[in-house]
């Protein structure tokens, strides 16, 4: 399945960008619109990270477990999705450059390695449902970011 990709322009530099999303208890502030009940293993950030999930997309529930496997500070991390009892691998990947003007571009791109028959089948769908999860999710960082930014202000 083709690979997508989202992304949103924010105010932050890209260490604070992150210095945030290396944390993985932050993930949950900016996506908990599809994935609930967070549990965490390993250490609290970096690679090893670890985080199990239940996503609920398009009316279906599926547990997921994901971790951080790369990292290149402070412009990429990227983690690895299980989900479907092992019949979906994903890598979902976190890329952070630096604007001219300043602040950061952040994208997050979701790639399939392997997908169960039915999003194969239903890929466009299961495709435009992603994007859609994706988007919010950008959404909500920018905004999470503001937030943490400011707290850590006061």
């Amino acid at each position: 399945m083709k690979s997508v990709t989202v992304s949103v322009d924010v105010p932050q530099t890209p260490e604070q960008v992150y210095d945030f999303l290396d944390v993985m208890a932050h993930h949950e502030r900016f996506t908990d619109h599809y994935l609930s009940g967070w549990s965490y293993s390993g250490p609290a950030q970096g690679i090893g990270s670890c985080a199990t999930v239940t996503a609920t997309l398009g009316g279906k529930k599926t547990d997921v477990t994901i971790e951080v496997v790369e990292a290149d500070p402070p412009r990429c991390i990227v983690e690895r999705n299980v989900s479907a009892a092992g019949r979906r691998l994903a890598r979902g990947t976190y890329t952070i450059e630096p604007l001219r003007a300043g602040g950061s571009h952040v994208s997050f791109t979701y790639a399939w390695a392997r997908a169960p028959l039915a999003d194969r089948l239903l890929a466009p769908v299961v495709r435009a449902t992603m994007r859609r999860a994706n988007r919010t999710v950008m959404r909500r960082l920018a905004t999470e970011l503001a937030r943490h930014e400011s707290a850590a202000e006061s």
